[in-house]
């Protein structure tokens, strides 16, 4: 029998709750006929469903009197990560599930992110630098990416020998590790639209949007909320702009929010 694969997510302080995962655990069952293991890294696992294996936050292993953990999600890449091995598919808590996740294992390679840049329109202003413009071309989003557990802890090597460094030659902690991954030659992107951003691929553009409801882009597997309005917001029937009606999201609402 094929070994189960691995769905990873993480969860602290107060921005998501125990119902936000256990969302996105339905989502996962609905959509990943395969056998897996929904594994949810948390310092509060109060109101978890039975079926998420809830895992303390695994640590970042900061050098003494280095307290920031902005970028604790690089901890994921630990060689010892919970006693876990195989192959996983994290997934942010902030998405939508819209169809089978299957694809993301059969893809062949070590690793496989969003390409950033996939999530937003063009940014011609940006070609003024153009060494920065390739390299933020090159930047992973690392909402959705799949890896073998503890195959990539050269990344995590990297931030602990300089944290203070990283932090001050990247804004974000997906930059330094998509870094990272292009120097080892694993930095390879997942088919662009297999994650789409709701805002930008699902809700029609300008004017549009007062005449169109959002829709779902043809083999779109995965809603993401890449800039504003976010996740909350959109449930929540803000972020609506002048420019941009938000509309009726009945289908998006089924897909986050069936049990």
């Amino acid at each position: 029998m094929t070994d189960p694969v691995l769905i990873l997510t993480m969860k602290w302080g107060t921005l998501y709750s125990a119902a936000d995962v256990n969302r996105l655990y339905h989502q996962v069952r609905r959509h990943l006929a395969r056998p897996h293991r929904f594994i949810c890294f948390t310092d509060d696992a109060q109101g978890l469903e039975p079926g998420i294996e809830a895992v303390p936050l695994p640590e970042l292993g900061l050098p003494k009197g280095h307290g920031d953990t902005r970028w604790r999600k690089l901890a994921i890449f630990r060689r010892d990560l919970a006693d876990l091995s195989g192959t996983a598919l994290f997934l942010d808590i902030d998405l939508v599930v819209v169809d089978d996740l299957q694809p993301f294992f059969d893809l062949p390679g070590a690793f496989h992110i969003i390409r950033d840049d996939d999530l937003f329109r063009p940014k011609p202003l940006r070609k003024v630098n153009p060494a920065r413009d390739r390299f933020l071309h090159s930047v992973g989003n690392s909402s959705v990416f799949r890896f073998e557990i503890g195959q990539h802890a050269y990344i995590l090597d990297a931030y602990l020998a300089d944290p203070a460094g990283a932090t001050a030659r990247y804004e974000i902690s997906q930059q330094f590790q998509s870094a990272q991954l292009a120097a080892h030659g694993n930095l390879n992107y997942w088919p662009k639209g297999w994650c789409v951003s709701f805002k930008n691929h699902c809700v029609p553009r300008h004017l549009a949007s007062y005449l169109r409801d959002p829709a779902l882009p043809p083999g779109a597997k995965i809603v993401l909320f890449a800039g504003a309005p976010k996740m909350e917001d959109v449930f929540a029937g803000r972020g609506h702009k002048w420019y941009r009606r938000i509309g009726k999201i009945d289908w998006l609402r089924q897909a986050w929010d069936r049990p």
